[in-house]
């Protein structure tokens, strides 16, 4: 059963949801430079932002964030963003949220390790629709497979060895 959110409760998860939309916007418009590609950090952002909000946040952070990251820098794969990275998200958040309730670590854990097959996958079968050949696709991979455990490690590092889910639900959105 849900319960209702207070005024102040709204206005903090509006808020959260904005700011950690738009990191996912600013992290997701620039890489750092790796041997033959770049990695970026804005699965980090998803990650943590999943974990600690509800599913519809999550997706607003995920989804749409990436897509408009896409959209003003690379709008080539911002439809792709928007399905792949709003579906982890979505994932994440829920077995954050409703999957092994007395156990939320291995719960969010789970969570990322889907997520992270979400996005390695839609990437892979994304790109090879965008650049209309698998090897594009490919070529990527060992990228999409770094920036995806990055984001799970440093997500589930933040929330629970840096306290960020406890600081959210605790602090931030208590009664």
């Amino acid at each position: 059963m849900q319960t209702k959110r207070t005024a102040r409760q709204n206005t903090m998860w509006i808020c959260t949801t904005a700011i950690l939309m738009a990191m996912n916007v600013a992290l997701s418009s620039f890489g750092v430079p790796v041997p033959g590609g770049h990695l970026y950090l804005n699965d980090i952002v998803i990650c943590t932002a999943s974990i600690i909000l509800d599913p519809l946040a999550a997706f607003m952070v995920g989804g749409v964030g990436a897509f408009l990251g896409d959209f003003f820098f690379y709008p080539a794969p911002m439809w792709v963003s928007l399905v792949t990275h709003g579906l982890q998200a979505i994932i994440i958040s829920v077995f954050s949220h409703y999957v092994l309730k007395k156990k939320p670590v291995l719960a969010s854990g789970i969570g990322v390790t889907v997520g992270a097959i979400i996005m390695i996958v839609g990437y892979s079968i994304g790109r090879a629709f965008i650049y209309s050949t698998p090897e594009a696709a490919l070529l990527k991979l060992p990228f999409q497979i770094l920036q995806a455990v990055v984001g799970a490690v440093f997500g589930m590092l933040l929330c629970w060895k840096f306290g960020i889910h406890k600081l959210y639900t605790n602090k931030l959105m208590r009664r």
